[in-house]
């Protein structure tokens, strides 16, 4: 059985924490791992695994990677989609990537929260056999609440073990209608998780979308291998069709089953959500960071940065990073999606990236700026590299805090250690490498007439970057 991880949403209903240059599966929200990471900690016992296939933004890659090193595992691929095209084409992916056409595919998204393990991994092992014997299987969550958020299945009354032949698929009711559903008994969550042989899947496929196959097999026959990345063709993946698993194969196929999972899932799509998962104090309160509350009950309070008070308020979700502060009645956070799509119409960086910024070589934070200044907090991994690179319109100037740096500026190569400082005037060719075993920080003071990420000319890069 390979696993199959599923990394590509945004999860901008969590903003300000989650956004889209570094989305909530990989962020550590109901642990000290990340929801990535725990996706894939969780299929620790389970038997005959392979290594996983990854599929993530492209944007994301090194952060994937990463990620995955920190926990131990290795993945046999990580493919990178330019463009996002929804699941059934990720999938395709993974299916055209796998060494056999026997080989089961157990479909996984990276942001779902599952309690109990001993649950999920019987439901796996059902999953594993039912999928061997050519069925296509979704995993069902047993319902405990007339939920309008998800989508549903209705179960046949066909009984394969433990598993039912699906009946239909259900688009998200309203509350009536998951009244009803939550009452028969016969309607489950539906997880976007799936088991299936890679060959079946190909098969249906290519009988219900043989385009969106036909471009896939392009793209991926077409793809750059770099390392463990597989980089997909922009222009040609870009002509893929867009649609789901549920909506290109599971609803037209005769082959659909679900089993029934009841084992805490949840996949934290909203604020509210993750209050239900996590630890609360007797009031009922879940809070994080420097949180001060008075008369206050079953609110969720986030603190990224400054210390958080809240006085005499129920129900509410309080979220505090460096550069927003996000307040909602906790009965409305599904609409905190509408605040992301305004700061992207203003064009506001708030709704893609945070003030602290990852790269693949380390990280920075801009801590001030102003019409012709900006002050970033850098620190680079050890044995990391920034790209050789000049700019048009800033100058640099740089100050070592901690560590030591060895700075390329034109035909020079100069060593600098903590408390010394050097200048890049602007046009000039250079490039900043951390040589040593500890993490370099430096403050880097950037002066000119725009500052902008975009004012990079790179001239090499040793992580593949344009």
């Amino acid at each position: 059985m390979i696993p199959v991880i599923l990394s590509g949403g945004s999860g901008t209903r969590l903003w300000p924490l989650s956004r889209g240059q570094y989305p909530k599966q990989f962020l550590p929200l109901v642990s000290s791992h990340t929801m990535l990471q725990e996706t894939v900690r969780r299929l620790a016992g389970v038997a005959n695994l392979k290594s996983p296939i990854a599929v993530c933004n492209e944007d994301h890659r090194f952060m994937m990677a990463e990620q995955l090193w920190e926990i131990g595992v290795k993945p046999s691929a990580i493919i990178l989609e330019p463009v996002g095209k929804n699941t059934a084409p990720a999938v395709a992916m993974a299916a055209l990537s796998a060494l056999s056409e026997e080989d089961v595919l157990l479909v996984l998204p990276a942001d779902h929260v599952i309690g109990d393990l001993m649950a999920f991994h019987q439901a796996i092992e059902q999953a594993a056999t039912l999928a061997e014997q050519g069925f296509l299987v979704t995993f069902g969550i047993v319902p405990n609440a007339p939920e309008t958020g998800y989508g549903y299945i209705k179960r046949d009354t066909v009984q394969l073990g433990e598993a039912y032949r699906v009946a239909s698929f259900v688009e998200k009711p309203d509350l009536e209608t998951a009244k009803r559903y939550l009452e028969s008994g016969d309607y489950f969550w539906n997880s976007g998780m799936f088991a299936f042989t890679a060959g079946i899947f190909l098969k249906e496929l290519e009988k219900f979308n043989p385009q969106m196959l036909a471009v896939c097999r392009q793209a991926l026959k077409s793809a750059k291998v770099d390392m463990d990345f597989v980089r997909l063709d922009k222009t040609i993946f870009s002509a893929c069709p867009s649609d789901s698993i549920d909506y290109t194969i599971m609803e037209k196929t005769d082959k659909a089953v679900v089993i029934p999972l009841d084992a805490d899932w949840n996949d934290v799509g909203s604020w509210s959500a993750l209050w239900d998962v996590t630890d609360k104090d007797s009031f009922g309160n879940a809070v994080s960071g420097d949180v001060l509350t008075v008369d206050t009950k079953n609110s969720y309070i986030y603190s990224e940065n400054k210390l958080v008070a809240v006085i005499g308020v129920e129900d509410l979700i309080v979220v505090e990073t460096k550069d927003a502060v996000m307040i909602a009645a906790k009965d409305r956070v599904q609409e905190v999606k509408q605040v992301v799509d305004q700061l992207k119409k203003l064009g506001r960086s708030e709704a893609d990236i945070h003030r602290k910024v990852y790269r693949p070589w380390g990280h920075y934070d801009s801590v001030d700026s102003g019409e012709r200044h900006q002050t970033k907090r850098i620190v680079v991994k050890p044995g990391a590299k920034l790209s050789v690179q000049k700019h048009h319109h800033r100058a640099e100037h740089w100050v070592v805090v901690k560590g030591t740096a060895l700075v390329a500026k034109g035909d020079e190569k100069i060593l600098i250690t903590e408390n010394e400082s050097i200048y890049i005037p602007l046009g000039v060719v250079h490039c900043l490498e951390n040589p040593g075993v500890i993490p370099l920080e430096i403050v880097e003071v950037q002066s000119g007439s725009y500052l902008g990420e975009d004012d990079i000319v790179r001239y090499g890069d040793q992580y593949g970057r344009v």
